[in-house]
C-alpha cells in the first residue's frame, strides 16, 4: 500500500523536512509515504479566497489517480484515535487500495473535494500550522502501522 500525502504549500523549514523524513524511512515498502507538494492559490491583498481555492482543488484533482482511496483533513471531520486510525490503515491495507490524505491550503479544502473523498478525518479541533500537520500526519502513520504489526513504540 502506498499513502500519498498531496498537502498545498512549498519550501517548507528545514525542521518539517527532517521530521517527515525520520518517519518516512522507519515505514516498510509495503506502507510507503510520498508527499508530493502542490502550489498555493494566488493570495494576497483583496485576493479572491475561494478563486485560491478552486485553483489549489484543481491542481489537487490533477494528481489524483483513479484507484486511490481519498482521505480529506478537515477540522470537521471525523476524529480518530490512535487506534482506530489503526484500523483504518489495516482495512485500507486490506482492500488493496492505495490512500491519497489532502491537505487543503490555509482556507482548507474546496467543497467539491471534500464531497469527492471517501472519507473526512479531523487531526484536532484546533487550527494547527502546515508545517506541524506534515509531520503529525508522518508520525501518526508510523504509529498505526506499528501497532498493526506489534512494534512496541506505541505503549
Amino acid at each position: 500500500m502506498k499513502v500519498r500525502m498531496l498537502a498545498v504549500g512549498n519550501r517548507m523549514p528545514g525542521w518539517v523536512n527532517q521530521g517527515v523524513e525520520e518517519y518516512r524511512k522507519r515505514l516498510p515498502r509495503d506502507f510507503a509515504l510520498h508527499i508530493e507538494e502542490i502550489a498555493p492559490g494566488a493570495r494576497g491583498k483583496n485576493a479572491d479566497t475561494g478563486r485560491a481555492m478552486a485553483q489549489e482543488s484543481e491542481r489537487i484533482r490533477a494528481r489524483l489517480k483513479g484507484n486511490e482511496h481519498i482521505v480529506a483533513l478537515e477540522v470537521g471531520g471525523k476524529a480518530w484515535s490512535t487506534e482506530q486510525l489503526a484500523e483504518q490503515t489495516a482495512d485500507w491495507r486490506h482492500a488493496g487500495c492505495d490512500v491519497a490524505l489532502l491537505v487543503g491550503g490555509p482556507d482548507g479544502l474546496d467543497a467539491s473535494l471534500s464531497a469527492r473523498a471517501d472519507q473526512r478525518w479531523s487531526l484536532s479541533p484546533l487550527t494547527l500550522p502546515h508545517p506541524l500537520v506534515r509531520v503529525l500526519l508522518a508520525e501518526q502513520l508510523y504509529r498505526a502501522w506499528t501497532l498493526m504489526v506489534g512494534h512496541p513504540y506505541h505503549r
